[in-house]
């Protein structure tokens, strides 16, 4: 099997990356996928965005834990009750959202921010 190896004479182009602004997404699907070496599991939203005919994917949330804003990954939690731990990002998403469980953020619009890295997270504050 000979594996081509074109891409290695791609040459450098002159456009930027495109950056979309923060605007009110629509969330299309939802899904928990397993991320990095740890294989940790992440809530990952396929949404809409107003400028973009294709949708994106977004997992993160800025919300405000103990007086500050942060940004967090969308990480499924649980306590030792199997249930999604109550004091987590996803936990304060979904309160923020008035959804009792992940499945329910579907259809929903929620407005985005920018993460420090300049990346669209979701807005909980």
């Amino acid at each position: 099997m000979a594996e081509t190896q074109d891409e290695l004479k791609i040459e450098i182009g002159t456009e930027e990356a495109v950056t979309l602004k923060p605007a009110t997404v629509k969330i299309v699907d939802v899904r928990i996928e397993e991320v990095g070496i740890k294989n940790s599991k992440k809530v990952v939203c396929s949404v809409k965005h107003p400028a973009k005919e294709e949708t994106i994917k977004i997992s993160s949330v800025k919300w405000e834990s103990k007086g500050k804003l942060e940004v967090s990954g969308l990480w499924v939690n649980k306590d030792s009750k199997d249930l999604l731990r109550k004091d987590s990002a996803l936990v304060n998403f979904l309160v923020k959202q008035n959804a009792r469980n992940i499945e329910q953020l579907k259809d929903k619009e929620i407005p985005t921010v920018e993460d420090d890295a300049g990346y669209l997270v979701f807005k909980a504050y």
